[in-house]
């Protein structure tokens, strides 16, 4: 590791857990009070410098037009959900900033301009209420859905307010009427009946885990306080959560209750007449119960007797057989060197498997109704990414689209498209296809492979214009954590930002992502963590071997996990960057886990107050790890005052020591929007249009045509 004069640097932190160093900007994580407003004070003036600079660029504005122009776009696909005959939609546009919540029958939503009737409008709410009002999705009681409990965000944080909605009447019920509400936590609900609910919230001291998530299941009657709500279910403070679910699949109605350990290991419960029954399987296997199936997916290797069942396989398991104790299953997919189950579906009779192949996605789908299940190949667009999302609803006795599935397909070129398609045949129906976004004529994408520090291959793609060489400004975007995969994705913004206006976009697929399955994402965890800043290297110097780009062209981008990402390769490769878009990140990995919601994700990095665990973390943390004398990259630091999953204080405290050092660097902190970064369509436009701005400043262009 060397400065930009190819000097060695000092050597990493070796400060203790025991010992830390005197952290001076630690007032920079007050949120509320004298020292809150104090640091609010400074982001209002980092805010301020970042904007004056980058807002007078010229290519500012019209970016910031054109993305908002996409954004609020009326030839937009309005994703659905399913409740009952219905498909509700959140709509933003620029006269519903914060959204109608709508709905249309779903035989009408093939229509150009299906008739939508609103349920909610967002925008109308907040102006009665004068509140910031994000909408965070609803609850339906099944299979009725007259009733839904619906989640709203003051300024879009993960906490939300829970109100009972009426379907029908399409108004709000309130406590006087004997309607639910759960005052603003990070509450998760359930509907056990029309008149009882398990809640979990904040219910005072002892309540919520030590990552900030609810600790108790509450059983609540309709008419009585929640503080009263009997606790049914508990965990342990150190636990990430529990929750309960319900199913009402006719013929296995019952309830399960589940402690997460930690991010991957969970501790499961069958309800059976008041008594909590053990589910005895591996901790970090995902479990699904549908019907007369139990669809079970290791985490790890899972030998059972003479049976082995590599991590990432799909394994089919008969519900009675599990009772008995009988654990012989029927393998659905078994993962393979370039082969791994990304997702998988259901619907009445079938499960649809949604498989990575080299980061490009496969559909494969099996008959659950013949004796013994059978495989079959679906053919679907390819290369890409597909996206299965299931019409059958388990709860109704009789569901005429119970076999029916919406397929979306869209790549780095192609725009999204949604059809109707039906289990055990290739044939579709066409519903939904968004227009080109931007001109991508003589554009390609190639993937390659890196070589990275331990010699593993690493693939990327790389997207971009013909003729373009090693002056070409290039974008190196990441993320490389908790078995997140990035697939190819169609987005307007990159194209007319970045693509359209002459630069390379370049998607690098590196450990700690789920693209080759649970091998590919723990192959980069713990004390391995490295692995994923050494693969997003070596993907950078691929690149510029390839006469691809150069350091002064190359930036790189990433956010939440993604912003440790870049801020660590930051730090330990400056002279192989031109830009750092920083964006919602973690950076001091020294507190990370005592701020918000940082201790679900020790399972992920360590925990720092371990010495041993610490020793690792050192060597990577971006604010332990900055050093006088070296010249960093001008970064741009985004995040929210309102993000109360990952703390705006990473940032923050990341600027100032910068600045402190003497180093130039840019910072904008949006005052809402949450862990997104933005509330709605202006703020995103904003925010956007900035990060662009910044990204043409420091690679070179101008940015502002074709």
């Amino acid at each position: 590791m060397t400065d930009k004069n190819n000097t060695p640097l000092p050597p990493p932190s070796t400060a203790t857990a025991a010992a830390p160093p005197q952290d001076e900007f630690l007032w920079l994580e007050a949120l509320e009070g004298e020292e809150g407003e104090r640091a609010l004070d400074w982001v209002k003036a980092r805010n301020a410098e970042s904007q004056a600079v980058l807002q007078g660029r010229p290519e500012f504005e019209p970016i910031r037009q054109e993305l908002l122009q996409l954004l609020n776009a009326q030839d937009r696909i309005p994703h659905v959900a399913r409740r009952g005959d219905w498909f509700y939609n959140l709509w933003q546009d620029d006269a519903h900033p914060r959204g109608l919540w709508r709905r249309c029958r779903i035989e009408d939503y093939h229509l150009p301009e299906p008739p939508w009737v609103t349920a909610l409008d967002l925008d109308a709410l907040g102006q009665a209420e004068q509140r910031s009002w994000v909408f965070h999705g609803a609850t339906a009681l099944a299979p009725e859905y007259r009733r839904c409990l619906v989640s709203l965000s003051d300024g879009g944080a993960d906490a939300a307010e829970l109100r009972e909605f009426d379907l029908e009447t399409l108004r709000f019920i309130p406590p006087a009427e004997g309607g639910f509400f759960v005052p603003e936590a990070k509450s998760d609900v359930e509907w056990l009946d029309e008149n009882t609910l398990f809640v979990g919230s904040d219910f005072g001291p002892g309540s919520l885990t030590d990552s900030g998530y609810p600790r108790q299941v509450r059983r609540w009657a309709r008419g009585s306080p929640l503080a009263d709500a009997p606790v049914v279910f508990e965990g342990e403070a150190s636990d990430v959560s529990v929750s309960a679910s319900v199913d009402r699949t006719p013929g296995f109605e019952r309830v399960f209750f589940s402690r997460s350990l930690d991010f991957y290991n969970e501790s499961r419960f069958l309800w059976r007449d008041g008594q909590l029954v053990p589910i005895d399987l591996p901790s970090d296997m995902s479990v699904h119960a549908h019907g007369p199936w139990w669809l079970l997916r290791p985490r790890s290797d899972w030998t059972v007797g003479r049976d082995h069942h590599p991590a990432g396989s799909l394994l089919l398991l008969d519900d009675q057989a599990f009772w008995r104790g009988d654990r012989q299953v029927q393998t659905l997919f078994a993962p393979t060197p370039g082969r791994s189950l990304e997702d998988y579906t259901l619907t009445h009779r079938h499960v649809l498997l949604t498989i990575s192949e080299h980061v490009a996605s496969r559909l494969e789908e099996w008959d659950l109704s013949a004796r013994p299940p059978t495989l079959r190949t679906v053919q679907a667009p390819f290369p890409g990414s597909l996206s299965v999302q299931g019409l059958h609803d388990s709860e109704l006795p009789q569901d005429r689209w119970g076999d029916d599935y919406l397929l979306h397909y869209s790549d780095f070129l192609s725009p999204d498209s949604v059809s109707l398609a039906h289990a055990g045949s290739d044939q579709r129906t066409p519903l939904k296809q968004r227009g080109a976004q931007f001109n991508a004529a003589g554009m390609t994408v190639q993937q390659h492979f890196a070589t990275s520090a331990d010699g593993e291959n690493v693939p990327y793609f790389v997207i971009g214009g013909p003729g373009q060489g090693a002056q070409t400004p290039t974008l190196l975007y990441g993320y490389g954590g908790f078995e997140v995969s990035l697939q190819p994705w169609y987005s307007g913004g990159n194209g007319r930002a970045w693509l359209a206006r002459g630069g390379r976009l370049v998607v690098a697929n590196i450990r700690g992502g789920g693209e080759y399955g649970p091998r590919w994402h723990q192959a980069a965890t713990g004390a391995h963590k490295q692995r994923s800043f050494d693969d997003f290297i070596a993907v950078a110097e691929d690149l510029i071997r390839q006469g691809l780009t150069s350091p002064a062209r190359l930036g790189i981008m990433g956010g939440s996990n993604g912003g440790l990402l870049v801020g660590a390769c930051m730090v330990q490769r400056p002279e192989l960057f031109g830009a750092v878009v920083c964006q919602v990140p973690l950076l001091d990995m020294q507190r990370y886990h005592l701020l918000l919601a940082g201790a679900s994700w020790v399972a992920e990095y360590g925990d720092p107050d371990q010495p041993d665990e610490w020793a690792h973390i050192a060597r990577y943390s971006p604010y332990q790890n900055l050093r006088p004398g070296v010249r960093y990259p001008r970064a741009l630091f985004a995040t929210s005052t309102r993000d109360d999953r990952v703390h705006p204080g990473h940032a923050r405290k990341m600027a100032a020591r910068l600045l402190s050092l003497g180093q130039a660097c840019y910072y904008y902190e949006n005052i809402e929007g949450g862990h997104g970064g933005a509330a709605d369509n202006q703020q995103r436009a904003q925010l956007q249009a900035l990060e662009f701005s910044y990204l043409w400043q420091q690679l070179g262009g101008t940015g502002t045509g074709a």
